[in-house]
């Protein structure tokens, strides 16, 4: 259970095997959540389209940018705070995984300047959880020219820039050694996760970068675990010798049940014409952490969980899949961050109020873009009434036309999807999300911010409940 009020660990966490020891050089098996959403803005989580920058320069353009930074400012305030804190280590949790978007750090006009401000909310949310005994995870997760090819990358394309072209990688490593000259003391920091999903489909420049910015870290804080997710958004280890684990690394990966997302089936069922049941998810996660088992290094999954639709049979069966992982992990003894804290209701532990002045605003436009399934994540694809005849024309034409294309990451489907609903519907959708905000005073923006805090949100209970039981266990050994 988590110490309230328990002081600086004398140590920092470290690898030691296959399990992790923590600050009191006790084994530990960690288990909490990904505070997604926050200081990496994501559009199913806080109800906007298309990709975070694009999202606030509409913003800005509507209310100006003073208005707009401060009500960005507030509202990633609220979002996470020290009852948000006192919320997870109440329960037990003792680890957060904190995505971060590199805007945070640098602008695109003035590269390799680090903002003085880039550390203010990282250190509020740091000092927070170490308040009531639970360890953070700084996470990269969007990154300079983009590491993948979908939102939650701050990508307003569909391609992965940041393999192409050194420069990206070049500010990738100096926004690393900031991050590792002002955390390098400080024990509540549990390590460093590189890069989220990452995505290169030549499989040449993801493996040398990782030991670029590895090296890179180590040269200046040589005490903090480093956590290295798989390519292919956390699922395949290759780039590594399984003989030759890196010192004090975690291998990270990313274990999603197909039938736990947007278009999901029965569960047990099938699902995009797979049939999917426990065993079927058992296979998956040895296949996902065969790296991690056979180095002998700590098995982490960095994130995973199904989505809730508010239909009580396909919940059940969402539940189930949870059940059915959390179960696994224990065998295993796999740390794990769920995905995620907070947002509008798909899929957090808590949730903003239906009864608060930012769902009041905005739930009509979030159900619009649900109708046009803009947001890839928990959305089916292919759209409502209107939208599904469309969808489904453009999916068959391509099917029938080039029947042998298989585009990386996901395939056809995917890579038709995203450039239909994620990117042409989600451009003017900005548009719209913006104009909501004209005409609001001061006080209007901030009750909308504060809406995010956590008085202001419900707790999805059965989540709680069974995310609790899933970290009740001691580790072996």
């Amino acid at each position: 259970m988590a110490m309230v009020g328990s002081t600086q660990p004398p140590q920092f966490v470290r690898t030691d095997g296959t399990r992790f020891l923590d600050g009191w050089g006790r084994p530990i098996r960690f288990t909490g959540v990904c505070v997604g959403g926050w200081l990496n803005m994501e559009n199913f989580i806080t109800g906007y389209p298309a990709n975070e920058t694009l999202m606030r320069e509409k913003v800005a353009g509507v209310i100006g940018n003073d208005r707009a930074t401060r009500f960005f400012d507030r509202l990633l305030t609220a979002f996470y705070g020290e009852a948000d804190a006192a919320f997870l280590g109440e329960l037990g949790m003792t680890l957060i995984r904190i995505p971060v978007n590199y805007h945070h750090f640098e602008n695109d006009d003035r590269p390799f300047e680090i903002k003085p401000d880039a550390f203010d909310h990282l250190d509020r949310a740091v000092e927070a959880s170490g308040r009531h005994g639970v360890y953070s995870l700084i996470d990269l997760h969007a990154l300079p020219g983009g590491q993948n090819h979908h939102w939650h990358s701050d990508n307003d394309t569909h391609q992965a820039q940041l393999w192409r072209h050194p420069h990206f990688q070049d500010r990738v490593e100096n926004i690393w050694k900031a991050i590792a000259e002002h955390y390098k003391g400080n024990t509540w920091v549990a390590g460093y996760n590189l890069m989220n999903e990452p995505a290169d489909e030549t499989r040449r420049v993801v493996g040398p970068l990782y030991r670029r910015l590895f090296d890179a870290v180590r040269a200046i804080d040589p005490d903090h675990a480093i956590f290295l997710d798989g390519n292919t958004y956390s699922t395949e280890f290759d780039m590594f010798d399984a003989a030759n684990p890196w010192p004090n690394t975690v291998y990270s990966l990313h274990d999603y049940v197909a039938s736990g997302l947007g278009r999901g089936g029965d569960y047990p069922g099938e699902t995009d014409g797979v049939y999917i049941d426990r065993d079927y998810a058992r296979r998956k996660f040895l296949q996902r952490s065969e790296y991690a088992r056979a180095s002998g290094t700590p098995i982490m999954v960095g994130e995973f969980a199904p989505i809730y639709t508010g239909d009580e049979r396909t919940d059940a069966m969402r539940r189930e899949i949870l059940a059915d992982q959390l179960e696994l992990y224990r065998e295993f003894d796999v740390s794990w961050t769920s995905w995620m804290y907070k947002d509008l209701g798909r899929q957090g532990l808590v949730s903003v109020s239906p009864d608060s002045p930012y769902r009041r605003r905005f739930d009509a436009f979030v159900a619009k873009k649900n109708r046009l399934a803009a947001d890839q994540w928990g959305s089916d694809r292919l759209g409502g009434t209107g939208v599904r005849e469309v969808s489904e024309a453009v999916q068959a034409l391509a099917a029938r036309e080039f029947p042998n294309w298989r585009p990386y990451p996901w395939g056809r489907f995917d890579t038709v999807a995203t450039l239909l609903n994620n990117l042409l519907f989600a451009q003017p959708l900005a548009d719209e999300y913006a104009e909501l905000f004209r005409g609001l005073t001061d006080d209007e923006l901030d009750a909308l911010a504060d809406s995010f805090a956590f008085e202001q949100c419900l707790v999805r209970e059965s989540l709680r409940e069974q995310l609790v039981a899933g970290g009740d266990v001691l580790v072996r050994g």
